[in-house]
């Protein structure tokens, strides 16, 4: 696979360079590299208890994203899954360690807790006061020994910081940080696992599949379940965690596992938001990438059970990009619509033989949905058919408060529905196309030339005319066509349509910006809906 690195040698070294290029002069690292990798805080006087965390890279912005005031002091980071050495780890506590103390914030794997733990040896051997805490948030597997440390990592990183910040020793930090993390619980779920730099991605989920509680390492997790849904994966989340939600505050952190993308990650959040348990939550951190696994196609819900004392310190506001902060879950704020906005509704009316065109044709739409995609992913987005079935349903479940048996009225409904439910430039020129020709049709217009007016209407503003590879290059000669009948004007639609995969270059329309080789050969995606539409027509 592809990514967008050097050397993978030198990925981790090259990261670290550019975070520190990137966050001003608030951090530097130690001259150590490539063995010793390690980045502090540039406002650490000493003295205070630090903070020292990390492990193998591949989980940014954990470890070195969170080094700052009010979190960490130092992270010592290890290659792409790999623990630190016991050196770098030393490194890292020599160089921030006064004579307040460390605290180790260690994930329970086995390679961390070796190397900081041999590290916190040797440094109480050269004088330095060291407290370790072993992470174990994963509740995915009750029954392995020693769980995993997960996303919940970051509660302790945020309120044990909060605890050094105010200035308290090492052993109250300490026993905080134990009791945030016996208080904690995390597991997520993948549709992929993830790409190690320099390796093939493992394809061991299924597509269809999606995996529940699977390590940030693409470890396994307990299990592979159907995949139905955003509302579905996070259900089966929360029943998990359930059991681990004490009575008192539950603070949720929605954690996006690498390659989630935002809008995936907002739908997980109103899903988490109102689902049955949300009652029991009071507040959310996140949805945000936190703690990721390279680019796992996944999510991970933490649930901490807390004091107010950790609310609060879960609260004080922090400098770091990365941090999302805290936020009280509450109902939706939803005001009403301007007035004016919303055009007067016009009296339902029925007519059945209308009814049954417009039905005919949205049915048409909603099922190209998938092909007109796939052609407009050669020359734009592959969004068309999409967009078209998209409005094509809501205009379908709103033809019974249609005025169905007056075109006046008829046109210019349609025309406000589509511009409301049809996304990007299409609603817009569907909507003056329909508007213009529900003018026409109010002035005594038949319809056939009610319709070219509202062609000639959108030419007048969208600027396009035929010959710009749009769907005016079927539209414009299947209206021309049709007074001598549907069929012919089928016919007209499917040649202009035709015609535009011979055109090198749009003048108009996302594929304006398109080069000429991805044209050539394929339909105009506009065109083509209308040509399946007139010739779906002449079936009907």
């Amino acid at each position: 696979m592809t990514q967008l690195i050097n050397d993978k040698n030198d990925l981790v070294t090259d990261a670290i360079d550019g975070l520190l290029a990137s966050t001003g002069d608030s951090l530097y690292r130690l001259d150590g590299y490539p063995h010793i990798k390690v980045v502090c805080r540039n406002d650490w006087d000493k003295s205070k208890v630090a903070l020292v965390s990390g492990g193998g890279s591949g989980h940014e912005p954990a470890h070195a994203g969170f080094v700052g005031a009010g979190m960490l002091t130092a992270a010592v980071c290890g290659e792409v899954f790999a623990s630190p050495s016991v050196d770098a780890v030393l490194a890292g506590i020599l160089a921030v360690t006064g004579e307040a103390g460390c605290l180790l914030i260690v994930k329970n794997y086995t390679g961390d807790r070796l190397n900081f733990g041999l590290a916190a040896e040797r440094a109480r051997a050269l004088g330095k006061k060291v407290e370790m805490v072993i992470i174990d948030d994963d509740i995915a597997l009750p029954d392995l020994p020693q769980a995993r440390g997960l996303a919940g990592t970051l509660f302790v990183h945020k309120i044990a910081g909060a605890a050094s910040e105010a200035g308290q020793p090492l052993e109250n930090i300490a026993a905080i940080a134990q009791q945030v993390n016996e208080q904690s619980a995390s597991i997520g779920m993948s549709l992929s696992t993830c790409t190690v730099p320099g390796s093939e991605k493992e394809d061991r989920i299924p597509a269809g599949k999606a995996e529940l509680g699977l390590g940030i390492h693409g470890e396994p997790g307990v299990e592979q379940v159907s995949y139905q849904g955003a509302k579905a994966a996070m259900e089966n989340v929360l029943t998990k965690l359930q059991p681990h939600m004490g009575k008192g505050t539950v603070v949720a952190m929605l954690n996006n596992l690498g390659s989630t993308t935002p809008l995936e990650m907002s739908v997980l959040a109103k899903e988490l938001t109102q689902s049955a348990l949300s009652k029991q939550i009071k507040f959310i951190i996140g949805p945000a990438p936190m703690m990721t696994s390279l680019d796992m196609h996944g999510f991970s819900v933490s649930v901490l059970s807390a004091s107010q004392d950790q609310v609060d310190a879960l609260q004080v506001p922090l400098n770091l990009a990365a941090w999302p902060g805290v936020s009280a879950l509450t109902e939706q704020n939803v005001q009403p619509l301007p007035d004016g906005l919303t055009p007067v509704q016009p009296v339902s009316s029925d007519n059945k033989e209308t009814h049954d065109i417009i039905t005919s044709i949205c049915d048409l739409l909603i099922a190209s949905e998938k092909p007109l995609n796939a052609l407009d992913a050669k020359s734009g987005d592959g969004d068309t058919g999409s967009t078209l079935a998209t409005a094509a349903k809501a205009l379908k479940d709103s033809l019974d408060k249609m005025p169905l048996a007056d075109l006046t009225q008829l046109m210019p409904a349609m025309g406000n529905e589509l511009s409301q439910t049809m996304g990007g430039s299409s609603g817009v020129i569907l909507a003056i196309f329909f508007n213009a020709t529900g003018d026409a049709c109010a002035r005594g217009a038949p319809i056939e030339k009610a319709l070219a007016e509202g062609l000639s209407r959108v030419s007048e503003v969208g600027g396009a005319v035929k010959g710009d590879r749009t769907m005016i290059d079927a539209l414009e000669p299947a209206l021309q066509a049709l007074p001598d009948g549907i069929a012919q004007a089928a016919a007209a639609a499917r040649a202009g349509a035709q015609a535009t995969a011979k055109i090198s270059k749009a003048k108009a329309g996302r594929a304006a910006y398109v080069p000429e080789e991805n044209l050539l050969g394929h339909n105009d995606p506009g065109a083509e809906a209308v040509a399946l539409v007139f010739e779906g027509l002449a079936k009907t």
